[in-house]
């Protein structure tokens, strides 16, 4: 009995998340995280602040390119350091506990729950609104749907990885066929020869350091969840393989859809009509599909719900992480010990973003993402520098000043909590009971 039970904690000692995660689902995870509401909502804005239509595919076709150059510097990240975690576990190997923990607190407290309530709220705006047409859908409608949605993605994540997976893979298959039959459609169109939005395309185009740096931001929103993968590393299956090749099919496929949906829409609509359309793809919708518009509607609630999959998937592996180093607290760094997930990390992200749904909305949510990632070595610099101080000099706004006083919160919760390990003392007891309600146990790393 005594070598039994031996047998079991030394099993529960080496509990590791698996490798499930292969290229399909990896390609999956980027693509599908990527594709979200900003290609069906952002092109009105980088119209607005570029002036003209070939300022704005300048402007898409730059971000593409810009995120090419941070994946391919991740995925070299991710073949040297095999590591989950991305770029919490980067700043933890290479320049300690001090900035990781800044990195861990502002990303599991706030940016990623943010980024799933606001992808969340943008499913629940297109969810609803074929039941309120000519009209806004009451708010409160919208975030109990939201808050559907997560709790939904919670339960899904909670219980396997692989069934995570499969919706994931299932949802961006989905959007790619919606952004096909959009692309297709304005190809159509400038057979039939609607140019005329591209006569002339350069006039109106703005120069200014300011608006060029918002348009950034519009595009890079439609990008964001290129860095994805890095988070579950340790769930890829051969990771120095996976891990590239998966940057290499997802973000060079994504940009050019991008493009040819950006084409699309300017072949039905002058800049004018674009820029008074509110909902662009909807626009589009009803000009090209006539009674079929309604697709459009649903297209976009089906690809915000897959990227908000993506999000929650790969933000509570951030959570897992940081608390399996000791940023977090020990219970959030515990496996299912039958599902193999994440579980505790899991909810903790799901309450946080129930939590961001209830005073927030998605303008304001977005306005929380206005920081660029570390990028490739001097170009990442150049451009991190400049998107960041760009929008904040042309227009400042009090979201900007809240975010840096939340960063510089950190600095007083490190210090007792984690550097001198100052906790109370009913912590370990609230630990031990949270275990055996949520049946989860301390994991290893999964690095070989």
């Amino acid at each position: 009995e005594r070598e039994s039970g031996r047998r079991k904690r030394r099993k529960i000692l080496t509990l590791r998340l698996k490798r499930e995660v292969g290229l399909i689902s990896a390609v999956s995870l980027i693509a599908g995280t990527m594709i979200g509401s900003g290609i069906f909502m952002s092109p009105e804005w980088v119209l607005y602040y570029m002036g003209s239509p070939a300022g704005s595919l300048i402007i898409w076709a730059a971000c593409g390119l810009l995120v090419m150059f941070a994946a391919l510097s991740y995925a070299e990240l991710g073949t040297i350091i095999k590591e989950s975690g991305g770029e919490y576990i980067y700043l933890l190997r290479n320049f300690g506990s001090f900035p990781a923990f800044l990195c861990a607190y502002t990303s599991v407290i706030m940016v990623r729950p943010a980024s799933v309530a606001g992808v969340s709220l943008s499913f629940a705006e297109y969810a609803v609104a074929p039941f309120y047409p000519g009209c806004s859908p009451p708010q409160v409608l919208v975030k109990c749907t939201a808050a559907t949605c997560i709790l939904l993605l919670t339960i899904i994540n909670c219980l396997n990885v692989k069934l995570a997976t499969s919706v994931m893979n299932v949802f961006t298959a989905a959007k790619l066929l919606v952004l096909l039959v959009i692309a297709t459609g304005g190809i159509v169109l400038l057979i039939n020869g609607q140019t005329q939005s591209f006569q002339n395309a350069f006039q109106n185009t703005t120069a200014g350091i300011g608006p060029v740096g918002v348009a950034f931001y519009q595009g890079l929103w439609s990008y964001d969840g290129w860095n994805n993968l890095n988070y579950v590393t340790e769930e890829l299956k051969k990771p120095e393989v996976t891990l590239p090749r998966a940057v290499m099919i997802a973000i060079p496929l994504v940009t050019s859809l991008y493009l040819l949906v950006n084409v699309s829409y300017f072949a039905a609509m002058t800049p004018a009509e674009l820029l008074s359309s509110g909902a662009v793809a909807v626009s589009w919708g009803n000009k090209v599909l006539g009674s079929w518009a309604w697709l459009i509607s649903l297209a976009v609630a089906i690809s915000t719900f897959g990227s908000a999959n993506g999000t929650f998937f790969s933000g509570g592996r951030m959570c897992y992480i940081a608390a399996r180093e000791g940023h977090m607290p020990d219970i959030l760094s515990m496996a299912h010990v039958q599902c193999f997930t994440p579980s505790p990390a899991l909810i903790f992200t799901s309450a946080m973003s129930l939590l961001m749904i209830i005073p927030g909305n998605f303008s304001s949510i977005v306005n929380f993402f206005r920081y660029v990632p570390i990028f490739m070595p001097i170009i990442m610099l150049i451009a991190s520098v400049y998107l960041v101080l760009a929008p904040i000099i042309d227009q400042p706004q009090i979201e900007f000043f809240y975010v840096i006083l939340f960063i510089l919160s950190g600095v007083i919760v490190y210090f007792p909590l984690v550097h001198f390990k100052c906790y109370p003392r009913f912590l370990p007891w609230v630990t031990l009971h949270l275990q055996l309600l949520l049946e989860v146990a301390p994991a290893a790393k999964n690095v070989n």
